[in-house]
């Protein structure tokens, strides 16, 4: 049985990450350049691969696991450059190239985004309709299919993104700058990782245990982009700094200073670490992904 690395799991969805774009008209050919083109721009694959990691550690198999890998990625990438827009962040670049609009326009860039959501769900729907003869493979990826649609959805990333604009240039209290960070981008980490763990057949303990896991990691993954936003260099992050501070965006730096948020990126870190010390050198890709999360960009 193949041990896989962080690498490894990224290697096999970047082999495949296109594999589940359905088949699209030449007339309409533009659709799938602007699909494509964010999707190949790179990226760290955080939430595809911690999708595999999950399934692997729980014992499943992880190539059948990639349709909902891939599906996590598109609509991650759905979502940056829909956030990229100008009636939303108004961001030039992504990823270290020109944001989607600035390549195709405003117009084919919000239908290239609503291309790769539907994409999303068709790739797990159409896995589905392969397991209709076998009941237990089938309610597992119906369990998954309904976690990420609820973190890509109006309880997840989009009420996030709401929350996050309105909170533009107000007092934000500590509630709901944790409640922002949460949906916008805690909830479809910790979807991500619980998908995985149920196409793996997860029992109730692990699948608490890496829901903690989930839910740290994306507060620590978002607090640490807020911190970046400061100290981070513009090629290394592959788009603009300062924006948040231009923008008057509700972040952890600007509630909390520096160091206060550095502490708690730390202390989110460390608890998404000790829920998995029962599994000691099992969980170790996990670990690894949480201690190399909190010091990216360094």
């Amino acid at each position: 049985m193949k041990e896989y690395t962080f690498e490894n799991y990224k290697e096999l969805i970047e082999e495949h990450l296109t594999d589940f774009i359905p088949d699209i008209d030449h007339k309409s050919i533009t659709l799938y350049d602007a699909m494509k083109y964010s999707l190949a721009a790179g990226g760290k694959r955080v939430r595809p691969v911690l999708l595999l990691a999950a399934c692997d550690f729980c014992g499943g198999n992880v190539e059948e696991a990639l349709p909902y890998a891939c599906a996590v990625e598109y609509i991650h990438t759905y979502s940056l450059i829909h956030d990229d827009l100008p009636c939303m962040d108004d961001d030039d670049m992504r990823r270290g190239q020109p944001t989607n609009h600035k390549v195709y326009g405003e117009a084919i860039a919000t239908l290239a985004g609503d291309g790769l959501q539907s994409a999303a769900f068709e790739a797990m729907s159409r896995d589905m309709l392969l397991y209709l003869d076998d009941d237990k493979a089938l309610k597992n990826r119906i369990r998954a299919y309904n976690e990420i649609c609820r973190g890509s959805g109006v309880r997840g990333i989009i009420a996030g993104q709401v929350a996050d604009i309105e909170a533009e240039d107000r007092n934000c209290s500590p509630e709901m700058l944790d409640y922002i960070h949460l949906t916008k981008t805690a909830t479809l980490i910790t979807a991500a990782i619980r998908a995985g763990a149920m196409l793996g057949d997860a029992d109730s303990d692990t699948l608490e245990r890496l829901t903690v896991y989930g839910e740290n990691l994306g507060l620590a993954f978002q607090i640490r982009d807020d911190i970046l936003d400061i100290i981070g260099e513009e090629e290394e992050m592959g788009k603009k700094s300062g924006m948040d501070s231009i923008k008057k965006k509700a972040t952890y730096p600007s509630l909390y200073g520096l160091e206060e948020s550095k502490a708690r990126l730390h202390a989110r870190t460390a608890r998404a670490i000790e829920v998995l010390k029962p599994y000691y050198d099992n969980a170790e890709v996990l670990v690894k992904l949480a201690e190399n999360l909190e010091v990216r960009g360094n």
